[in-house]
């Protein structure tokens, strides 16, 4: 199981410097979406935490 994983991390590590490597542009909107994507889902928690404190 664990050999099935050191694997598994070596093939995501490939494809994500592949992807760096041929497309950079096509990289760095994809960092952006995952980075807007957590701040919303914080903004949301913070609004909620809000709205059940007031």
């Amino acid at each position: 199981m664990v050999q099935t994983k050191k694997i598994a991390m070596y093939l995501v590590i490939v494809f994500v410097l592949y992807t760096i490597i041929t497309s950079p542009s096509r990289a760095a909107d994809l960092v952006q979406v995952g980075f807007e994507g957590i701040s919303d889902a914080a903004q949301s928690v913070g609004e909620f935490m809000t709205q059940l404190v007031s």
